[in-house]
């Protein structure tokens, strides 16, 4: 049995379904006895507790309660034998559930253990048990006096372990994703010096130096305009920390501090090694950060060391071994992908046909999913064919993989948004139906592009709130941080305020920042940045601090002319590359076409518009679901004199 209280009172059997126990009042009494935490409570204390206008049946009622509460909590216990979960003591009633069963008790045992634990350990714990609160303590109930200083009990607690777990990951160098919570964290408490010590070192750690230093310096105001306090000696210390760039700010985090991912294994077999290394780095993967990163790098030197030597089958198996679904078009690290690509083939052409369909097909998914953001054809066809072999062998394992590799490819020609809406349906209904979770979350997050493409909020909010609910039970926190970006984009749309847009999308690099991804990564908050302004019709940012990533060659037109050099502008879209086949193929286009526009180019413009006239309806850059420049309708109504 389970009792919750961090929010509504629950209580759920050994399968966790809820147990009905009964109105508020009786809740209210198994909830007096929780804060207890299995100390007695004598009867007259229930009932001055549970009354303030004590009826002069409350004792009778109060043993009733009980008896209701023991029937529910122990159905299958015998009449007039002992209970053993709610234990008569004297003229009182104390509850007998072990601590670990109980949320609350929970929560205080791992916030006590973690008090004096490594960075690495504090970090991992409590934010597995910060995910418990589920509202407000005892949500449900009423406004005793009793309530009232439990919650408030409570709610320490829960801030305590906010800044401890903060204040671990700070230690670990990993504070930029902080940001926003801090940020509101902060907001919500401002009282809390150490809230805002928190916030500044998260924001130095994201890169953001003048905003931690703006944090200090408000909450100096705050804490003596407001609440009369002077200046605390860490606001202070930290300050000419941050000013004088002090290595402890921001530490590399230590080999212990990592994912230790599989290299050697107590089997003797190079087979099971090669294959137990690249399994393992497929389900690290999804946890992100850090270890994305080490996984890739591990499955990369599995496959490489399984092709040398020279056994075809094996080298074939350690590939198939990893199973992580793609959401991006842009390869993390190209020469990787493109090394991983080519093993493949070679190991496909020596396999021949003889080969197994489902592993030939998964061989062919992986070169569907690897070799992305081009046109060439035998990628697709690869893709192609892998769907085919799962489809005829009914295998949905096979099938969602097939299914992602399609996807992927599906970026070849611009105008599949439709193609891409089918492949999220079926991935979420087969997913679902045959316990798939993390292919399950990929429908969603294609369902968002393509509804962020389409414009369409509704659906797009339903699966933003699935994948966040999956993401949440499978432990996989890089869904979080494209639905975080989703919603700046949505703000994009709405917002008739800049700044406020802008500073979504800063909190969103400092989410990127820390996920791993850097496909993903890599100079898309400036292009997003680059999009605001080109909607509100500003010149291009010239903050040389931004690192437009792979996109810059794009930029630079309009980077020059907000300098003025037309002439730099002319010769920089005269040698403008066409973009790949991705995600952020009519993105790029729409500030091709902005470009054209500004210098009056008509061979420019005309391109522009052949690109992305098959988008008609669409928005240009909602495929990212991070960016938008505007309905595409629009943007070429501005290119027609082309």
């Amino acid at each position: 049995m389970e009792i919750q209280v961090l929010g509504p009172v629950v209580v759920r059997d050994a399968g966790g379904r809820p147990i009905a126990v009964g109105s508020r009042r009786r809740r209210e009494l198994l909830g007096r006895l929780v804060a207890a935490a299995g100390r007695p409570v004598p009867l007259e204390v229930l009932v001055e507790d549970l009354w303030e206008d004590q009826p002069h049946t409350a004792a009778g009622t109060v043993r009733t309660f009980v008896a209701e509460l023991r029937r529910a909590l122990e159905p299958e216990r015998a009449p007039r034998t002992r209970s053993q979960v709610i234990e008569t003591v004297g003229t009182g009633y104390a509850l007998r559930v072990p601590r670990e069963r109980v949320d609350s008790h929970r929560f205080e045992d791992a916030l006590r253990a973690a008090r004096d634990g490594p960075s690495r350990i504090v970090a991992g714990a409590l934010s597995d048990a910060l995910t418990w609160w589920a509202g407000e303590p005892y949500a449900d109930l009423g406004t005793s006096p009793w309530l009232t200083r439990e919650r408030a009990r409570l709610a320490e607690l829960h801030r305590q372990a906010v800044e401890l777990r903060a204040r671990a990951v700070l230690d670990l160098g990993r504070g930029a994703p902080l940001v926003p919570e801090l940020e509101a964290f902060a907001t919500t408490h401002p009282w809390r010096e150490q809230a805002w010590v928190l916030l500044s070192h998260a924001l130095y750690q994201a890169d953001r130096q003048v905003d931690a230093l703006a944090s200090l310096r408000d909450a100096r105001a705050r804490l003596l305009d407001r609440y009369g306090l002077e200046s605390v000696d860490t606001l202070d210390h930290l300050e000419r920390d941050i000013l004088r760039h002090a290595p402890h700010l921001r530490p590399s985090p230590r080999d212990e501090d990592r994912l230790r991912l599989l290299t050697r294994t107590e089997a003797t077999g190079t087979y099971t090694r090669l294959r137990s290394m690249s399994t393992v780095a497929g389900a690290a993967a999804i946890t992100g950060g850090a270890n994305l990163v080490l996984a890739q790098e591990q499955r990369a030197a599995a496959v490489a060391e399984a092709e040398r030597t020279g056994n075809p089958d094996l080298t074939a198996r350690v590939i198939a071994a990893y199973d992580v679904p793609t959401v991006w078009t842009r390869a993390d690290d190209p020469a990787r992908s493109e090394a991983l690509v080519a093993t493949t083939r070679r190991t496909l052409d020596r396999l021949g046909r003889e080969a197994p369909p489902a592993l030939r097909a998964r061989l062919l998914a992986t070169i569907g999913l690897e070799h992305r953001g081009t046109r060439d054809r035998w990628a697709a066809e690869a893709a192609a064919e892998a769907e085919r072999l799962a489809r005829e062998l009914h295998d949905p394992n096979l099938l969602v993989l097939a299914l992602n590799a399609q996807f992927v490819q599906s970026f070849q020609r611009p105008g599949r948004t439709g193609d891409r809406d089918a492949i999220a349906r079926e991935l979420v209904e087969l997913s679902a139906r045959h316990d798939l979770p993390t292919f399950e979350i990929l429908g969603h997050l294609i369902g968002i592009q393509v509804c962020a493409a389409r414009g369409d909020t509704e659906p797009a909010a339903r699966h933003v709130a699935a994948a966040e609910r999956l993401a949440t039970i499978h432990e996989t926190p890089l869904v979080h941080v494209l639905t975080a970006a989703f919603r700046a984009m949505q703000l994009a749309e709405r917002s008739h305020e800049p700044a406020e847009v802008a500073r979504a999308y800063h909190a969103v690099a400092g989410d990127l920042a820390g996920a791993g991804i850097t496909g993903v990564e890599a100079g898309i908050v400036p292009l997003a940045l680059l999009s605001l302004r080109i909607r509100h019709r500003r010149p291009a940012p010239g903050d040389p601090g931004l690192d437009w990533g792979p996109y810059r060659p794009w930029v630079q037109p309009l980077l020059d002319l907000a300098h003025g050099n037309v002439a730099a502008a002319r010769r920089a879209a005269a040698t403008l590359p066409m973009p790949a086949a991705d995600h952020l193929y009519d993105a790029l286009w729409a500030v091709t076409a902005h470009t054209a526009v500004l210098l009056g180019d008509e061979s420019l413009g005309a391109q522009a518009r052949d690109a992305l006239s098959p988008l008609r309806g669409e928005i240009a850059g909602g495929t990212t679901a991070m960016l938008t420049f505007g309905p595409v309708d629009d943007i070429l109504a501005r290119l027609e004199p082309y």
